[in-house]
């Protein structure tokens, strides 16, 4: 595995649309594998294929106690309504109110090239979208409204918000 870089808002690779994984292979999952060290090396929740310069559609999203490789995914529903606050990692320093869907489901394939299917709602709708989004090319600032810039320790401060919160809801389900 290996840390890459992360492509920054200006680099055309972010403004395209990526191309559907053919083959679930070694170099995919290699990508995957390089993706996820990547997205926890800085922290992030989430992270697609092009953010460091694979145009393939390709998303790793960690959050909580779960982990979504999903490949080549696509959202077959959708349901309510939400405005969520976002940044992104090719975006530094800035975030933006942005509206997504409540709750979306999405196929995918896993890392074995099997189809599955997840349903999410809430903060993890959000992130979904988010990813989805730029594997067509689309940032969050395409859609966002309100956008401000955010020091890197407000940035922390929702990252140990967000973190609370989860304690919160899994303490709730009984969950440690």
């Amino acid at each position: 595995m290996a840390i890459r870089t992360i492509r920054k808002e200006g680099d055309d690779i972010l403004k395209k649309k990526a191309k559907p994984v053919q083959e679930v292979n070694a170099a995919t999952l290699a990508l995957v594998d390089d993706m996820l060290e990547t997205m926890r090396s800085i922290d992030g929740v989430g992270i697609a294929a092009p953010q460091v310069g694979a145009l393939k559609r390709i998303v790793v999203i960690e959050y909580e106690e779960d982990l979504y490789e999903l490949i080549n995914p696509e959202i077959v529903e959708i349901d309510g309504n939400q405005v969520c606050n976002e940044a992104c990692l090719s975006v530094p320093g800035r975030c933006g109110d942005v509206d997504r869907p409540f709750k979306i489901t999405v196929q995918a394939m896993n890392r074995a090239g099997e189809i599955q299917t997840h349903t999410v709602d809430d903060f993890m709708a959000s992130v979904f979208c988010h990813e989805i989004d730029h594997l067509d090319g689309i940032l969050f600032l395409d859609k966002a409204r309100n956008v401000q810039l955010i020091s890197d320790e407000q940035l922390k401060k929702r990252k140990r918000e967000r973190r609370e919160r989860a304690r919160e809801r899994r303490r709730a389900a009984g969950r440690r």
